[in-house]
């Protein structure tokens, strides 16, 4: 990897060959391995896009698949930014760039832990996505997704159903913050891939060259807008322009970028009514002079940056001309209720960062990798909790975040749980007092974001570095499966002496991952030994609908023709059934099953599907294993009885079509077979079969009823029966 400094003398301790590194002999205190490897697949779980085959997680699943459309190009991939699905350019490549920059300064740690193949992963993640952003040299996408929209609806990613708009910045409607810090991102992620990967390296140049010209030549943001309100620019643009600068050096040894990156110096903020540079905030996405001049400090020596950093560093631990930021009586240097936690560890990574480089004096550099420490340690546990989902004692269970709770009712509290676990995530963190609240509510204390670890990836990777630690061998997050994803509710809406009806509802409160079903059925199983005892068939048997949220319903079918068990399939093939509000998850029908007029021998009490639902009235209803459920003819819940083919069940596609008796419109009927293994052996009307090649042919798992053979028929109901034990009603 290719680093820039200015000092041509390296010194390495060698013993046969190997660099040996030894951690600090003080107590660790945390399993600072662990941390960081948490830290990092946390951002796994806020993938967008098409997810890789070897994601490390079973609740995560694609998502986003059509972002970009609406401006004709693919959009999809980058991270959600927070709790929410809004793709925000800006933090999420301020983001990028931090990982990077944790990649780039500690390197040895990252390889030595085994982190460093999975943060490049996330590095290239976002800087694919923004290379797709960057249609044209003077135009990139800057947002995905309307935040006023996106943040009144609360569903896991994977079933979003509201428009994702593209906001775009170009010449005309310029937005120099967003493009510059996407500048840094793509040359940040050219530095760390520079010897991995030569080409990308370069392709990721090109386009943070152009984006920097287009920042620059345009300094304004008056384009900028989709993210009013909740990613504002407050400190302008310029120390982006430094800070992008910085990085653009750093992977082309251009020194045209560092000299633009000191020009800007001039604009930086500074403290009211003085000239100093700015101390008393936090590197952030919003503001980035300092990560700029702890750079510029390394690479140019110079005491303009040396002093304005330790000036700011000096604030956050020992204080500053009798200033100091505040701090919590349990030790956190508090800047700010949103986020805390994202400011005190990303300043511990300066610190650290600036701690290491040898013009700190040794001093300095003690107080600020004691500061460091502090804070980091603070994260992970020393105040009595940790604040760091899945790990250490006491962590969040209830972060804000959409699709770790996977609610399938648009509901904060349904359930009352959270189905996953957010590993990794570090909460925004405590009020001023240390005090804090694990509420799902609580978007300001217990709210998560791509960029509150961003720095902290960096500072744990240093604490790995000074302190070691154990990683978990193969840590994932495949999790067990904690409740049924797909089942019916059922009741008993009416009965009589030749009738029942039923109200079911169809559920889809799936988690691993969340998805959108349009092709759920479940069937209804009767058994018709009575009727048929009394002379009559399932023929004689009517089905109707009286409430129906979009499900065909026919039938009966038979199951067990020899134990006489047949089914009712209510099948909603065609309507989104999916976790996203309360008309969103469940679908209702209401369906009357009635032997003849005039009979009184209908009898529910041996029917299989009845089990469950006996004495269920008054529009109760509860959920039932005898009423399977299927995604696509494939069982997916419940139980079936015995006899039929069960798992192997044969399936046709329609189950009704139209014949028109004018030989002009006349046309031969189509139906495709789902054999599932099984062989059709033939083709029934009554107890007739029908004559393959004469009145139906076979192509592959394609049925043809041929015209000629319906045309034979009075104008009728005509009922044929598939040796797969599904049967076709064709209407002439």
């Amino acid at each position: 990897m290719r680093k820039f400094w200015s000092f041509a003398i390296i010194i390495s301790l060698l013993v046969t060959g190997l660099f040996i590194h030894t951690p600090k002999a003080e107590a660790a205190g945390y399993n600072y391995g662990e941390a960081l490897q948490k830290a990092i697949m946390f951002y796994e779980f806020q993938r967008s896009g098409k997810l890789p085959e070897n994601k490390r997680d079973n609740w995560r699943g694609d998502s986003g698949l059509n972002d970009g459309a609406d401006v004709g190009l693919d959009l999809t991939g980058g991270w959600y930014d927070a709790g929410d699905h809004v793709k925000f350019n800006l933090p999420m490549a301020y983001s990028q760039t931090m990982l990077a920059w944790a990649a780039y300064e500690a390197e040895e740690a990252l390889e030595r832990s085994g982190q460093m193949g999975y943060l490049l992963d996330a590095i290239k993640w976002v800087s694919d996505y923004l290379i797709k952003c960057h249609p044209s040299p003077n135009v990139f996408y800057y947002q995905v997704g309307d935040g006023h929209l996106d943040h009144s609806w609360w569903g896991p990613a994977e079933v979003m159903q509201m428009d994702r708009p593209a906001y775009k910045v170009d010449l005309a409607n310029p937005g120099s913050t967003v493009v510059a810090e996407a500048a840094a991102a793509l040359a940040s992620a050219a530095v760390v891939f520079a010897d991995r990967d030569p080409a990308y390296a370069a392709t990721c140049i090109q386009h943070a060259k152009e984006l920097y010209n287009f920042a620059e030549i345009t300094k304004s943001d008056s384009g900028y807008t989709a993210a009013s309100g909740f990613y504002d620019s407050h400190s302008g643009f310029y120390d982006e322009l430094s800070w992008a600068g910085v990085w653009l050096y750093l992977a082309t040894g251009d020194e045209t970028y560092l000299n633009k990156a000191e020009q800007y110096v001039a604009y930086w903020g500074t403290e009211p009514q003085t000239n100093i540079i700015s101390y008393k905030w936090a590197h952030c996405w919003d503001d980035v002079h300092y990560g700029a001049c702890l750079l510029l400090a390394k690479i140019t020596g110079k005491q303009i940056y040396k002093e304005a950093i330790e000036r700011h560093l000096d604030y956050w631990s020992v204080g500053y001309n009798g200033e100091r930021v505040h701090y919590t009586p349990k030790g956190l240097a508090w800047l700010d209720s949103w986020g805390s936690l994202r400011y005190a560890t990303t300043t511990a990574f300066l610190a650290s960062v600036y701690a290491d480089w040898e013009g700190c004096s040794r001093e300095k550099a003690a107080i600020y990798n004691d500061f460091a420490k502090q804070q980091i340690d603070y994260a992970l546990g020393s105040s009595g909790r940790s604040y760091v989902v899945g790990f250490g004692v006491n962590p969040p269970k209830r972060p804000h975040h959409r699709t770790a709770h996977s609610s399938w009712a648009d509901s904060m509290s349904v359930p009352d749980y959270h189905r996953h676990v957010l590993i990794g995530a570090l909460v925004g963190g405590p009020g001023k007092d240390d005090s804090y609240t694990d509420d799902i509510n609580n978007y300001i204390n217990n709210e998560v974001a791509c960029d509150y670890n961003a720095g902290f990836v960096g500072a744990l990777a240093k604490m790995y570095e000074d302190y070691g630690g154990s990683p978990i061998p193969d840590l994932n997050a495949f999790e067990e499966i904690t409740n049924d994803e797909f089942f019916v509710m059922a009741g008993i809406n009416a009965s009589g002496q030749n009738f029942i009806e039923i109200k079911a509802l169809l559920h889809n409160q799936s988690g691993w991952p969340a998805r959108v079903a349009d092709k759920l059925s479940f069937r209804y199983f009767v058994d018709l030994t009575e009727l048929i005892e009394a002379g009559y068939s399932a023929s004689d048997v009517t089905i109707t609908t009286n409430y129906n949220a979009g499900a065909k319903v026919t039938g009966l079918h038979p199951w067990n023709e020899a134990e006489n068990i047949y089914y009712v399939n209510v099948d909603f093939t065609g309507t989104k059934i999916y976790p996203g509000g309360q008309s969103a998850y469940r679908k209702e029908v209401q369906f009357r099953i009635a032997a003849p007029q005039n009979t009184n021998f209908w009898n529910n009490d041996n029917d299989y599907s009845f089990r469950d639902i006996k004495g269920v009235t008054s529009g109760n209803t509860v959920k039932t294993v005898y009423i399977p459920v299927y995604d696509d003819g494939v069982l997916v819940f419940g139980v079936e009885p015995e006899g039929g083919s069960g798992e192997n069940n044969s399936s046709i596609s329609i189950t009704n079509a139209t014949f028109d008796k004018n030989p002009a419109k006349q046309e031969n009927i189509q139906v495709v077979m789902n054999l599932n293994g099984n062989t059709l052996n033939g083709i029934k009307y009554g107890n007739t079969y029908l004559r393959e090649g004469t009145d139906y042919t076979v192509s592959g798992d394609t049925v043809t009823i041929l015209k000629s053979f319906l045309n034979s028929f009075d104008t009728s109901t005509v009922q044929l029966i598939f040796s797969a034990q599904e049967e076709i009603r064709f209407l002439q």
